[in-house]
């Protein structure tokens, strides 16, 4: 239990931890305006990181965030990278670009995200919430894993799950839901989001022997950009509330209705994943309001090795620590 609750922000978790983000490389995905993923990376910069690396679709969805950083912590250095996680081409250029600027990478951030689109594949044929939840990021990982090492022991992986992870399965065999035909935005959202919280354990127990820490976490429920197709769908944001918690019903499984964080709120989990040095004994574990989760999810090692494997297979070569 660390010293953190729902109501804390991450400006909050930032200042606490100041001296483990001063003079740090991070490396943030998904950092458009208005998301969860701009807050962290603002609220870090207030604690003067050597340098600030956001990576994205859409320059122009993050030179905002870069602006705004600019005026609040003036000095720190940004770079925008183009970055399309449902392309594993894009993921390779974007690896390369980073690996050829920076030494070493203290903290790497996978956070971006799609949540509940409308069924379609990406151009690697991979169903689009799979591929740039969880391969884009498993690609990304493995490319800038020789930057992560260098930094040595403390550094740090952390991948933005959901409590949607709490729900559904990984279909192994069966990833593109029958191309389609067996497709639900609900359970493909829940399959990548199940991914996350299994790589990032897979990640913390090859890594433990040296040093290097990985954890998940769900954010809280935040309205953000994130939830685009959420409020196309019929009935909006709360109808589709409302299909979800009636899948959870039939599957005999317990919803809560979510209570809404502000951005700063949202963040907060991240950071403490990210930042607070307590939590080091339990490398691997899943974050829920800026604590571990006292029932931890998806921790059977055959689910790593089998999703490792898969994650494999998809980008065409082999991750080995």
């Amino acid at each position: 239990m660390t010293q953190w609750k729902f109501e804390s922000t991450g400006d909050e978790v930032v200042a606490a931890f100041k001296e483990r983000v001063q003079g740090k490389t991070i490396v943030i995905t998904g950092p458009s305006a208005g998301g969860i993923g701009s807050e962290t990376a603002v609220s870090l910069a207030k604690a003067s990181p050597s340098l600030l690396i956001l990576a994205g679709r859409s320059e122009s969805k993050i030179a905002p965030v870069i602006a705004r950083i600019a005026e609040s912590s003036p000095g720190v250095n940004v770079q925008f990278i183009s970055l399309d996680l449902g392309s594993l081409k894009s993921v390779r250029n974007a690896a390369a670009e980073i690996n050829a600027k920076v030494s070493k990478i203290d903290l790497l951030i996978n956070n971006a995200a799609i949540m509940a689109s409308p069924y379609a594949k990406s151009e690697d044929g991979i169903e689009s919430q799979f591929a740039t939840n969880h391969i884009g990021h498993f690609l990304l990982t493995k490319l800038l894993m020789d930057k992560i090492l260098a930094a040595g022991p403390g550094s740090r992986i952390v991948n933005v799950s959901s409590s949607a992870a709490l729900r559904g399965t990984i279909r192994y065999d069966d990833y593109n839901f029958q191309d389609g035909a067996a497709y639900d935005p609900w359970l493909g959202y829940s399959q990548a989001k199940i991914s996350n919280i299994v790589f990032s354990r897979a990640l913390a127990r090859k890594l433990k022997s040296r040093g290097i820490f990985s954890y998940s976490l769900h954010p809280g429920s935040i309205i953000s950009n994130l939830q685009v197709h959420m409020n196309a769908a019929p009935g909006g944001r709360e109808g589709a509330i409302a299909k979800a918690k009636a899948a959870a019903e039939k599957a005999g499984q317990k919803f809560e209705m979510p209570v809404d964080k502000t951005l700063q709120q949202g963040c907060s989990t991240t950071l403490v994943a990210a930042l607070d040095p307590t939590i080091e004994p339990q490398t691997g574990a899943y974050l829920w309001d800026c604590n571990l989760r006292e029932e931890q999810p998806w921790t059977e090692e055959e689910d790593q090795e089998k999703l490792w494997g898969l994650s494999e297979r998809l980008i065409g070569e082999k991750f080995e620590l």
